[in-house]
């Protein structure tokens, strides 16, 4: 399967949050998408970074408070880990599971298409196993 497969099921909306913009602004993105990570963007199709909760809470750890008007590009991974649509789900795992990171967008000629996450894919799985029992069972009771 394909990560387009995956962002068809899904939607391609994407949040995303600019550089200049404060921590305290990309938590209250991140409560109201109920979502864990943020694209970067000066323009909502670059990606010019990426920021999730973990980032927070690290900066936390060795900011204290002060980091809520800390700006986001203070905070954001730079360089981003991405795919294509075209790419494969299982290649896409293996690589969320070797850099250990839960989030990676989608990008077409360079702009921002989707963004997956380890949930997106670990649901894709799930479904697919479920339409191979499903086509075992059915051929099984043939």
């Amino acid at each position: 399967m394909r990560i387009t497969d995956v962002i068809r099921r899904k939607g391609a909306e994407v949040v995303t949050v600019r550089p200049d913009h404060t921590v305290s602004e990309l938590l209250t993105l991140l409560a109201e998408h109920r979502i864990g990570a943020l694209v970067v963007s000066r323009d909502g199709a670059s990606v010019d970074g990426i920021v999730s909760e973990r980032d927070v809470v690290r900066t936390l750890h060795t900011h204290g408070a002060a980091v809520l008007d800390m700006p986001v590009s203070d905070l954001m991974t730079a360089e981003v880990t991405t795919c294509g649509p075209d790419d494969d789900v299982e290649h896409l795992m293996r690589l969320m599971t070797d850099q250990r990171v839960r989030h990676i967008p989608v990008v077409v000629d360079g702009s921002l298409h989707g963004i997956v996450s380890i949930g997106d894919v670990v649901k894709h799985r799930i479904d697919e196993l479920q339409v191979e029992r499903d086509q075992l069972v059915g051929y099984i009771n043939q």
